[in-house]
């Protein structure tokens, strides 16, 4: 009953605030700028594309964003949070203060030239599966549109971009959300490439991560395994006992994991062994104790196989906090824009890849849908905007840069995001998120009703960052 009437305090709350969702002349400008822009962004997106760093070593991709970020008259402070690759732009003074996330880091194994059939760029090398190269560069054009604005003195107040690596493997936001540097900012913006465009009010599902080794005796395996206490052996146990729990944790659960080291040669009793683990859930308070049985089990593998072990904490992060006031918000404005369109080769180019991985050839979804209800149990994935969410309002987008039902974290995300429907998606992100930035400067009150929100649903709950030490740079 208490979340029915959250749900309707809010949303019978924003007909008052959200009056006449017009194209003002601040709005008309923003599109103006990312419009002026566009062809830099593509190329920004296209270079960070072909680049396709991965986690921790983006080095060339985050100095992209931050030099042309410089370039624009944005303030620009690199290595923030201890991390080479993560950095600040910002613009302005005083309040309110606005964020907007931007992500570069691509996933291994994923090179995809820009074909509708699989086809690695450089066989075995990363690419872009998830879209990262756009997440950036639409994200920089929404803040460098904002800064015009507050330079032409028709907004006041500071925009702040937060250039973002490693979400896809280490969730680098969490450290720089405990070096406080979103403690300044009222409100944040983030979008995420998709197969469809929504003001996007759903979470996703908290996470931790962890390493366990097991320390062992090696031994020839035939002259004599009896002085030999196998590694291998304390894995397989371990493995085992967590694939029979999985049938005993909530329906909501995940457990994965990858076993990164197993023994190297067939012939000696393994003395070392390492398995990288993963519990999910979309509440953080129901995955907290599956992590600690399944921490538990390690122990007793080590026991039965009668070695030591070693559990290391890499780094967890929280379920996404739904902002449903600036769901609203951002609805009104894709409302706005209205759908995009694409060319007969583009919907061929969607097709294509629809018909490559098995899904009904219906081409490209470029409407736009309507605000969603919120799910209390979603399922999906896991970013560490959720741990951004936790400390500061944030309003979240879906555009559409692939053909519906494009199975994500592959090669056909790849060959979108590098050709012209994944451009359309950026331009049409970076816009939609200028315009509702423009909504925020100009009306005090949407602030406050965002921000009112964010204390309600958080409650009391007390934000701990699950990290353990610094940021594991250059482990990949």
């Amino acid at each position: 009953m208490k979340k029915l009437l959250l749900c309707c305090f809010f949303t019978a709350a924003l007909p008052t605030l959200l009056v006449a969702q017009k194209m003002g002349k601040n709005k008309k400008a923003v599109i103006s700028s990312v419009e002026n822009h566009k062809e830099n962004l593509i190329a920004i997106s296209d270079s960070i594309w072909a680049l396709a760093e991965t986690a921790f070593e983006e080095s060339k991709s985050a100095e992209i964003l931050a030099s042309y970020a410089e370039k624009n008259g944005l303030t620009v402070a690199r290595g923030v949070a201890n991390i080479p690759t993560a950095f600040t732009a910002t613009y302005g003074s005083g309040k309110p203060v606005i964020s907007i996330l931007g992500e570069f880091d691509a996933l291994p194994g994923l090179s995809q030239k820009t074909e509708p059939t699989k086809n690695p760029l450089n066989e075995g090398a990363p690419g872009h599966g998830c879209g990262h190269n756009m997440f950036g560069a639409a994200s920089l054009g929404a803040a460098i549109a904002i800064k015009e604005q507050i330079e032409a003195g028709t907004i006041k107040g500071t925009v702040k971009f937060l250039g973002t690596p490693a979400e896809e493997k280490y969730f680098a936001k969490v450290w720089m959300v405990e070096a406080g540097l979103w403690d300044d900012v009222d409100v944040n913006i983030s979008w995420h490439p998709g197969a469809n465009i929504e003001a996007d009010v759903q979470s996703g599902l908290s996470l931790i991560d962890f390493i366990v080794e097991f320390y062992g005796q090696a031994a020839h395996a035939s002259a004599d395994p009896w002085n030999g206490r196998s590694a291998s052996d304390a894995l397989e146990l371990y493995t085992t006992g967590i694939n029979y729990y999985r049938e005993h944790i909530k329906p909501t659960s995940r457990i994965h994991y990858h076993i990164q080291d197993g023994g190297q040669v067939v012939n000696v009793v393994p003395d070392y062994s390492k398995i990288w683990v993963r519990v999910r859930d979309p509440k953080r308070k129901v995955m907290l104790p599956t992590y600690e049985q399944v921490k538990k089990m390690a122990e007793g593998a080590a026991i039965m196989a009668n070695v030591d072990y070693k559990i290391s904490l890499v780094s967890g992060i929280y379920e996404t906090l739904v902002n449903r006031t600036g769901g609203e918000i951002m609805q009104g404005n894709l409302e706005l824009l209205g759908p995009i369109s694409y060319t007969q080769e583009e919907e061929a180019f969607g097709k294509a890849i629809q018909k490559a991985t098995g899904k009904p050839e219906v081409g490209m979804d470029s409407n736009i849908n309507p605000l969603l209800e919120t799910q209390e149990l979603p399922g999906g994935g896991s970013t560490d905007v959720g741990d951004v969410s936790w400390n500061v309002p944030n309003i979240n987008l879906s555009v559409t840069v692939a053909p519906k039902d494009t199975p994500w974290h592959s090669w056909a995300v790849v060959a979108c995001g590098g050709m012209s429907i994944g451009h359309k998606g950026m331009v049409y992100a970076s816009k939609a998120m200028a315009m509702t930035m423009v909504d925020l400067f100009e009306n005090p009150k949407l602030v406050t009703k965002v921000k009112e929100e964010f204390k309600t649903r958080k409650g009391d709950e007390k934000y701990e960052a699950m990290i353990d030490g610094p940021p594991p740079i250059g482990k990949n």
